[in-house]
């Protein structure tokens, strides 16, 4: 199991329907886009950051394992601003207004990130995708995503044991054997896949699979109160901003 995802499965706010947490995380990434970065973005990332740290009682050393690799595309993506191609300082020049411009973007979306792991780090993949079905969602195409969800973590865990005995017999020492060694966990894990894929279709078939992976999911209601307060608090931090706004420079 991912990191992330056995967070969510013992957070806080576990036992919330994933309504609840999709008004207030995706919320927040909307705000985080839509609203001027300063100081709209910035408020937004000290809101998220407070509510994965304290109501969700995200711990902060597993919440920036998760952030960093979305922070480091963010950052990624910000450098380019800060030069220019072309223009009166030859082929390549620093962006007269670049820092501004990489500043602005950096904090929307490391803001918006965190809105979007607000929502990863309270609420379960298997809380989610079957509740799809009732809100339109085609079943196909849940079930797909909860094969390949259940999937991919039997995958990462053949990989991780063969990595772990290749390690043991000495598989990483030179170079040329730790390339050796990857060259065979891909063909194993590739194998495995298949294997692994084979096997979960006869067992399907063996239990009269008729089309349909039907799945038991834990009882929750949207809670009124806890959806008017995320509603009351995304307004009261896009008319902070409004009141707050400035020209950053």
């Amino acid at each position: 199991m991912l990191p992330i995802d056995a967070a969510a499965h013992s957070s806080r706010w576990r036992r919330r329907h994933p309504v609840d947490k999709a008004v207030l995380g995706i919320g927040l990434t909307v705000l985080a886009i839509s609203l001027p970065p300063w100081p709209g973005a910035a408020l937004v990332l000290v809101t998220a950051l407070v509510l994965l740290l304290g109501p969700a009682a995200v711990p902060a050393g597993r919440l920036w394992r998760a952030y960093r690799v979305p922070l480091g595309f963010c950052v990624t993506g910000a450098l380019p601003l800060l030069m220019r191609v072309g223009g009166p300082g030859g082929f390549l020049s620093p962006a007269p207004d670049g820092p501004l411009r990489a500043g602005e973007l950096l904090l929307r979306t490391s803001a918006a990130s965190l809105g979007v792991l607000l929502f990863a780090f309270t609420t379960p993949m298997s809380d989610l995708l079957p509740r799809l079905v009732r809100a339109g969602v085609p079943a196909p195409l849940v079930d797909v995503a909860l094969v390949t969800y259940r999937m991919s973590f039997l995958l990462l865990d053949s990989v991780r044991r063969v990595h772990r005995a290749q390690a043991a017999r000495l598989g990483h020492t030179t170079r040329a054997a730790t390339w050796r060694s990857l060259g065979g966990l891909g063909a194993t894990a590739f194998v495995r896949s298949f294997d692994r894929a084979a096997r979960l279709q006869t067992g399907l078939a063996g239990r009269g699979y008729d089309g349909a992976l039907r799945v038991l999911v834990p009882e929750a209601r949207v809670s009124a109160r806890f959806t008017t307060a995320s509603v009351t608090l995304l307004a009261a931090l896009a008319a902070l901003t409004c009141v707050l706004e400035r020209p950053l420079s």
